[in-house]
């Protein structure tokens, strides 16, 4: 346990604040002999949620020392089981919310740098952004700024970020728990709220469910749900032209990077699934399409960006779920 030999914690918490000769004793300790223990990991997530002062230094040291721990150090190598993710949730968010922005940036590297992570800490990340989103609060909206009702560009980067990640080297399509997240947010956003990065990525991903439930071979996260050129082009928009340019653009982009599997297809698929749950200990839930449809119709309500996604799976695909084609109709009539 060389880092907590190299400073004294219990100063360090007394004083409330982080030096920066602190954190070159712990990086240089940490570094000779490249190991961390559960109670030296403790330790760190303690000084870090009762420090208020901290050196620059410190933020990067924290999240990459513990990120090496739970990636690197613990069984498997290289993987986050669900046994691993819930002794990190437990430690840096015991009442089950974020405190710091070091926390979550440490949530995002790990997710970003073990081949497979659970579900449950996707869930997690993207929670934190549905409660930036919804109530204002959290680490995200520590600084003020945007309100609830709202959600920033950055915002927006975190979740792209954590779909990739959870897609890891593989076609994985976007899963229950994932558009649970995604669905909530979306209707967490005020009316009178438009942004079009968050309304491109919202209806690629929904897409994504929608024809992945549907028999449709997805592509890559990268490539199904990366940014359009467009929106580094546009100004302020409606939501009605952002919708119109979403169904012209966006989906447009990406659309024949889907392809009809064949029954094998699905079944390797379905391997792969059962592949990574095995490997975490944690089940992938699947976004079954009758499920899709009764989630998107809870309040009777459907917001402008869900009914472009279901008007151009309307007009373009030729092969859809029975319950997305009820939802079709459903949508026509009124």
């Amino acid at each position: 346990m060389s880092i907590l030999r190299s400073v004294s914690v219990d100063d360090i918490l007394s004083r409330g604040s982080i030096h920066d000769l602190d954190v070159m004793r712990m990086r240089q300790s940490f570094y000779d002999d490249g190991v961390i223990s559960p109670e030296e990991a403790s330790a760190l997530v303690q000084m870090n949620e009762a420090c208020r002062v901290q050196d620059a230094a410190w933020a990067p040291f924290f999240v990459q020392a513990l990120c090496d721990f739970i990636v690197n150090q613990a069984e498997p190598e290289g993987y986050v089981t669900a046994a691993n993710a819930d002794w990190l949730i437990a430690r840096i968010a015991p009442e089950g919310r974020l405190r710091t922005k070091n926390e979550l940036d440490l949530v995002l590297k790990v997710l970003e740098t073990a081949r497979w992570s659970p579900e449950r800490l996707v869930r997690f990340a993207l929670a934190e952004v549905k409660r930036a989103v919804v109530e204002g609060e959290g680490p995200l909206r520590a600084k003020g700024g945007a309100t609830a009702g709202s959600i920033t560009e950055a915002e927006v980067e975190i979740i792209r970020r954590v779909l990739f990640a959870f897609g890891g080297d593989g076609n994985i399509a976007i899963t229950r728990a994932e558009a649970e997240m995604l669905i909530a947010i979306e209707e967490g956003l005020a009316a009178d709220s438009t942004n079009a990065a968050w309304t491109d990525l919202f209806v690629k991903a929904m897409a994504n469910v929608m024809l992945a439930s549907s028999g449709y071979g997805p592509p890559s996260r990268e490539e199904a749900l990366r940014a359009d050129a467009w929106l580094k082009r546009r100004g302020d928009v409606s939501i009605a032209n952002l919708v119109g340019a979403m169904v012209t653009t966006s989906l447009s982009g990406v659309w024949d990077a889907y392809t009809e599997q064949s029954s094998e297809e699905r079944a390797l698929a379905r391997l792969e699934r059962q592949r990574i749950e095995i490997i975490t200990n944690d089940e992938v839930s699947d976004s079954e399409a009758g499920w899709l449809v009764e989630r998107l119709t809870r309040d009777d309500r459907l917001t402008p960006a869900e009914l472009a996604i279901i008007d151009y799976l309307r007009r373009e695909a030729t092969m859809l779920h029975p319950a997305l084609v009820d939802l079709v109709r459903q949508t026509e009539v009124a």
